[in-house]
């Protein structure tokens, strides 16, 4: 592509299809996508616009798709998945929708298989083991009053 001519909207609202068609975006990607484009600022809202209108473009449906993905393959919890949709731009009301894609047994028990896993992988004294433990947690996303009650649940 000749880097110095920018496309008209109708071009770039094809390579925008193609772009969606490929992978669920957010609106902030797409936006983002324009710029590399060379997209004219003043064309932006009306090729999001068409987006839209012809379903490429869904925020609650990212947003849904993001939570599970991550939760599932990644093993976020709650907070990491919030904080990064709200990174992107997401509305709270497509947040809130995504958290409830998340099954609280499922949830629970993926806490439960990180927090056994990462114990028993650890050697040292129990308190080193507990702070090592609870900044893994932390760091994924999970709740501290939930991890916690697994430090409670724990056998002596």
């Amino acid at each position: 592509m000749n880097t110095n001519t920018p496309l008209t909207p109708e071009q770039a609202l094809q390579r925008l299809r193609r772009y969606c068609a490929h992978s669920e975006r957010c609106h902030s990607d797409v936006v983002n996508k324009l710029y590399d484009l060379g997209v004219w600022k003043k064309y932006h809202d009306e090729i999001l616009a068409s987006l839209i209108e012809d379903n490429f473009l869904n925020e609650e449906r990212y947003a849904k798709l993001f939570a599970g993905g991550h939760f599932r393959q990644k093993q976020w919890g709650r907070k990491k998945i919030r904080y990064h949709l709200k990174q992107k731009g997401i509305s709270e009301y497509c947040i809130n929708t995504a958290m409830k894609e998340i099954d609280e047994a499922d949830y629970l028990k993926t806490l439960h298989q990180l927090f056994t896993k990462k114990w028993q992988s650890l050697s040292g004294n129990k308190f080193a083991k507990m702070k090592k433990t609870n900044d893994f947690l932390v760091q994924k996303g999970f709740e501290t009053e939930l991890i916690n009650r697994c430090f409670k649940n724990m056998e002596p």
